[in-house]
């Protein structure tokens, strides 16, 4: 460790120091894997709207055909990864702990690979910062770090705030995941070319690329593949969790707070994922729109741990049976890391664009499950990277008053899982603020969905009322004009009355 390694490390007073298992993978260069017999389009891979499917049962598709077109702003379109036929459009199971099902594409790959004509660009940098994005909005290019977030939305933060600097995060923080490492080792010029496209997009002139002290031959290849641009910088970053975190890594770089509740933008910076830089460089150079990604199979359980790269929506079953299937039972399987990933119910799953890895888990690599009473120690309050009291945000969630921890921080956790990590207790400390923060979501939509029907009914209500006095209005300006009407007349019959006794008299 250098002298300002062990500065950095002394001046974090957060975080906690999980096991890496890094070692088990992260030796195995990038090996692309067979398409499987089906792939598993899910219609919702990213944050926003669904996309919006434009095929039907039956359609034979060529590779990097559209599927589903983004449905709004915050949305991303999906292309089929292989070309053949759709055998279905409905509910399949995807990534998520209950074993939810949610509309899918099912499309039997041909093995024909026949493609679409793909929009090839040599020079990419000369590209406008408009015609990147709308290069990366095609491609269906979401965040590849887990957060999901559509590639292109975010590189338009520059047309509504000054974005500064474009950070890049090479952390991977994440015990076992070693993808990113053998991405930036592999390809660092596709990284250092992403990242300058993406600081082209935001109108950015600088650009720092964070990774962790713990991969020198990462470092090593970065800093290589960006001596000739004077705007990039790489940083060595301590390995620690949750370093990979966007606040703490803002804050680490730049030396400035994201405020509470609010955006990196807001000062101006922008942090974007190594394996999403590389994605964007390889679409704008080939045209090939995101239809695999490059992940990490790990755990003790897996007979041969390995960073492949996978078509989007190759069941899990498939990608492990390719790493030679399990070596020993597993008590858990995780999509992404053991800290932020999610459980899986079962294999058949697909992989989607936010599957960083796929964790097949041993009883022993699982920490103890069992809760017991909170003992006050404080250490969650010590190792929380914002600075939050988890313990007594916990506590009010038990005791039915969710809406009070929001008042002590609730909304300003990031879901880094390292309270519980460290709780002696074992207490699943993150679990109840995924739900308190799913429950209050709810009851928010809810109070506004019903915010919105009181105001229809208002409106329903003063229009019915509006019209009601209008008729009466109307009503009553007919029988006015009526009884002047019969006025009139009489006044009118009555003079000719009195005309015609004058002619009789004269």
């Amino acid at each position: 460790m250098g002298f300002r390694d062990l500065l950095d490390s002394i001046r974090l007073n957060w975080g906690v120091h999980p096991e890496g298992h890094k070692t088990l993978s992260n030796a195995c260069a990038i090996e692309v894997m067979p398409l499987p017999d089906r792939l598993v389009l899910p219609l919702a891979q990213h944050i926003g709207a669904p996309g919006r499917v434009i095929v039907a049962p039956g359609d034979r598709v060529l590779r990097g055909q559209i599927l589903a077109e983004a449905a709004g702003v915050v949305s991303a379109p999906l292309h089929a990864p292989a070309s053949g036929r759709i055998l279905d459009i409905g509910d399949y199971p995807v990534p998520h702990p209950s074993g939810l099902t949610a509309p899918a594409v099912i499309l039997e790959p041909d093995g024909r690979d026949e493609v679409v004509d793909f929009v090839r660009c040599e020079e990419p940098l000369t590209l406008s910062a408009e015609e990147i994005g709308k290069r990366v909005a095609a491609a269906g290019i979401v965040g590849l770090g887990g957060a999901t977030f559509p590639a292109a939305v975010k590189l338009s933060l520059g047309r509504r705030s000054p974005i500064h600097t474009l950070l890049l995060n090479g952390g991977e923080c994440e015990p076992y995941l070693t993808c990113d490492d053998r991405v930036m080792r592999e390809a660092p010029a596709q990284v250092v070319e992403g990242a300058r496209l993406m600081a082209r997009a935001l109108g950015a002139t600088r650009i720092v690329i964070g990774i962790e002290n713990n991969k020198p031959e990462a470092i090593a290849a970065i800093q290589l593949a960006a001596l000739p641009c004077a705007e990039i910088s790489v940083r060595a970053l301590p390995a620690r969790y949750p370093m990979g975190s966007e606040k703490q890594l803002v804050e680490f770089l730049t030396g400035e707070e994201v405020p509470a509740g609010g955006l990196s933008a807001e000062i101006g910076v922008v942090v974007h994922n190594v394996g999403t830089a590389a994605a964007i460089s390889h679409a704008l150079r080939s045209g090939e729109p995101l239809m695999s990604r490059i992940l990490t199979v790990s755990g003790a359980a897996v007979r041969r741990p390995a960073n492949l790269r996978v078509a989007i929506g190759t069941p899990v079953a498939d990608v492990l049976a390719h790493c030679g299937g399990l070596k020993r039972e597993a008590a858990r399987l995780v999509m992404g890391g053991p800290m932020m990933g999610m459980i899986l119910p079962g294999d058949m799953v697909p992989v989607v664009k936010g599957s960083s890895g796929i964790l097949a888990l041993t009883a022993d690599e699982i920490p103890g499950s069992d809760p017991s009473a909170c003992i006050r120690c404080a250490s969650c309050v010590d190792v929380c990277p914002i600075g939050l009291m988890p313990m007594e945000m916990a506590a009010r969630i038990r005791a039915g008053k969710a809406d009070t921890a929001v008042d002590i921080g609730l909304k300003d956790c990031i879901g880094c899982g390292t309270c519980a990590y460290t709780c002696p207790a074992h207490i699943p400390l993150s679990h109840y603020f995924s739900y308190a923060k799913g429950t209050l979501a709810a009851a928010e939509r809810s109070r506004l969905k019903n915010e919105a029907v009181k105001k229809l009914t208002t409106a329903r209500s003063e229009r019915l009322a509006r019209e009601a006095e209008e008729k009466k209005a109307a009503a009553a300006r007919r029988k006015a004009e009526r009884e002047t009407a019969k006025r009139k007349a009489a006044e009118a019959a009555a003079q000719d009355a009195s005309a015609g006794g004058q002619e009789v008299t004269a």
